[in-house]
């Protein structure tokens, strides 16, 4: 069972970003504030979850959440400010756009630049400990998911539709023979398949979930 709140001072927002480690495509962010008193029992890091289920989370999330956004930060923007900045970026956007204003913070991981003035946590695997982080996480991957499938029928030959930008082998096989696409990250590096993916700040630390 997860966890609804970090403190019960402030009004919370949690947040989390899906596609940081992508060789293709735009990282996304969400903020949700929840009611204090919601609860279920499916709901969880997105990475745990099929796909159905993420979907369905997510008109759950958006019909009961006292507020949420989704964000994103573009490859152009990601190549420009790297890859960190531009998580960071996306998260502060979605804030942005929060109808209603919190007061303290949740965010997913180690790292966050602070957001204005407003207090926040950073939670190593939040996703999987708070319903608020959890329901970020369903938002920022489900709405990254539709953007890969609605690019996907341009650039068949990267498989978009199956491994949403993420450098599975056989993408990285499309990148070395085909060359990039107009949505690829040209600061993320593909050497040869069976290497490790680097790009100039971070090591990939995600994996394509089903």
């Amino acid at each position: 069972m997860l966890f609804p709140f970090y403190q019960d001072e402030f009004v919370e927002a949690g947040c989390d970003e899906a596609g940081r480690g992508c060789l293709a495509g735009p990282v996304f962010a969400a903020a949700v504030i929840l009611p204090k008193n919601f609860k279920h029992k499916l709901l969880t890091d997105s990475k745990q979850l099929k796909e159905e289920e993420r979907y369905s989370l997510r008109k759950l999330i958006e019909k009961k959440a006292i507020a949420w956004a989704v964000a994103q930060v573009d490859h152009e923007e990601i190549d420009r400010i790297n890859i960190l900045n531009a998580s960071f970026l996306a998260m502060h956007r979605a804030l942005d756009q929060l109808k209603v204003s919190p007061g303290f913070i949740l965010v997913d991981g180690n790292r966050f630049k602070s957001y204005q003035e407003t207090p926040h946590a950073c939670i190593i695997k939040g996703d999987g400990k708070y319903y608020s982080i959890a329901a970020a996480s369903i938002l920022a991957k489900t709405y990254r998911d539709d953007f890969m499938h609605n690019i996907a029928a341009m650039h068949p030959e990267y498989e978009w539709a199956s491994n949403k930008g993420y450098p599975t082998i056989k993408h990285r096989n499309a990148v070395l023979k085909h060359g990039f696409s107009p949505y690829h990250r040209r600061t993320f590096r593909v050497t040869d398949p069976q290497l490790d993916l680097f790009s100039e700040t971070e090591e990939m630390d995600e994996l394509i979930s089903a």
